[in-house]
């Protein structure tokens, strides 16, 4: 983060503008919507800038920039078409520590102006850290679209009655999931057809029927798909971005993460072979013990939470507590990584149909039904099924699969760090240990590898 983002009052303060071109009155016109005093100095006046001092409070200064210039200024811009004076404004700003802008120069900024939404006192402000205004321009317009104009309205709503929902529901976090129940329900689309009257009576009467005594827990069992952040689906940010808790696993990426609410606490109780941060049961009994204390609790797996997720076991212990919950399916890793490995599960010359197992029991075996694996025309997909290779590939060929039966090795499928490693039965063990394979890790035996070279379509590099 090149940037800390920010937003800074500026209403009644003075703020110097050194330049007076086209780019120097987009500056103003910014800075005097915020209600800035402004101060233009240059040598030159342009138009646009000259008859903006008839409607707005713009004092003109045509002359050479000075040191004295930026003396009692709350913020500086600097937009002249000359790089030493843009240097020297700079210079000065810094060094009396006053936020100083140079258009298109940010290695001369202590701060940039991003490009912005405004549905005040709703503002969205998109930045690129000043390398690409043009994909911030686009971004914004792809913004703009989604948020209508009387979103301004809504927050104006939400102020109005702010400390009167504050004295009915003094929890914060029953007050919390009070408005987001107001700003994504009724009143808020009664405010968006504009019948504000509508909207604050069925607010107040909202209001009198919560119950700040009552604190209803609930679990989302929550699919966050094999690694690439793309693949959550919006009911899962939905309901991950309103959670109180997050409860993650280790194939959760950071970018997922980073998606649920910033107050919200995370509590990592990931796995690996053989190394449990927490046990099953223990699991089990914190999204209890979480969701009886009234919390909303994001249980958030990698894949797909009932595909070798332990989803159902969570489900089944929790229901005799009388907790709310919901299952979000996620993209399963199967579909995931074989998809980003350009092997598809099924083709009509391959394999008519597609089996999932898991490379390792509860009890730590390797106990499958090795002969229906072993037919042909299937595509059989083995999760965590690293630490057994050596015995998958060979109870294969002891079953009938031949020799040079093709098969692939994923790991961290759908991210940036994917490999992707084919070969045969005989030789993938070797293989794999050449190439220092780690998990997590992903297997699919059939013909359908063959295929891989062919629809090989993301590049990590």
């Amino acid at each position: 983060m090149d940037y800390f983002p920010l937003f800074l009052k500026v209403k009644g303060q003075t703020c110097l503008v050194v330049g007076a071109g086209e780019i120097a009155a987009r500056k103003i016109e910014l800075l005097i919507r915020a209600g800035g005093n402004i101060v233009v100095v240059a040598t030159e006046i342009g138009n646009t800038v000259a008859a903006m001092q008839h409607s707005n409070p713009i004092v003109i200064r045509q002359k050479a920039f000075s040191h004295e210039d930026v003396d009692g200024m709350g913020l500086v811009v600097s937009a002249t078409n000359c790089r030493t004076t843009n240097i020297e404004v700079s210079n000065v700003a810094h060094q009396r520590r006053i936020p100083v802008n140079v258009v298109d120069d940010p290695a001369l900024c202590s701060f940039i102006f991003p490009a912005i939404i405004d549905r005040s006192p709703l503002l969205v402000a998109i930045s690129s850290s000043g390398v690409s205004p043009v994909l911030t321009r686009l971004l914004r317009a792809r913004i703009e679209s989604a948020i209508p104009a009387s979103f301004g309205l809504l927050v104006q709503l939400a102020e109005k009655f702010k400390l009167l929902v504050k004295q009915r529901i003094p929890q914060p976090s029953q007050r919390r999931i009070f408005w987001e129940k107001i700003l994504q329900g009724s009143v808020a689309e009664l405010v968006f057809v504009g019948k504000q009257d509508e909207a604050e009576q069925l607010l107040l009467s909202q209001l009198q029927q919560a119950d700040p005594a009552v604190s209803q827990g609930e679990v989302y069992l929550i699919g966050a798909g094999p690694g690439d952040p793309d693949l959550l689906t919006f009911k899962a940010l939905r309901l991950l971005q309103q959670a109180d808790v997050v409860v993650y696993d280790r194939l959760v990426s950071n970018e997922i993460l980073d998606m649920a609410r910033r107050d919200a606490e995370k509590i990592y109780v990931g796995k690996q072979r053989d190394n449990h941060s927490l046990p099953q049961e223990s699991i089990n009994r914190l999204l209890t013990d979480l969701a009886l204390a009234g919390k909303r609790v994001a249980r958030l797996k990698g894949g797909d939470p009932f595909v070798f997720g332990r989803g159902g076991e969570e489900i089944e212990s929790i229901m005799p507590h009388g907790i709310s919950y919901q299952v979000v399916p996620g993209i399963t890793a199967a579909a995931g990584c074989a998809s980003y490995a350009g092997i598809p599960l099924t083709h009509r010359d391959h394999a008519q149909s597609c089996t999932f197992v898991t490379g390792h029991l509860k009890d730590g075996s390797i106990n499958l039904d090795w002969q229906h694996l072993s037919r042909p025309n299937q595509t059989v997909v083995i999760f965590m099924g690293l630490a057994g290779l050596a015995t998958i590939c060979r109870s294969l060929m002891e079953h009938g699969c031949p020799a040079n039966h093709p098969i692939a090795v994923i790991q961290s499928g759908t991210t940036r760090n994917q490999r992707v490693l084919t070969g045969t039965l005989a030789d993938m063990p070797d293989r794999v240990e050449q190439a220092d394979m780690e998990p997590p890790t992903l297997i699919i035996v059939g013909s359908v590898v063959t295929l891989h070279q062919k629809l090989d379509w993301f590049q990590t590099s």
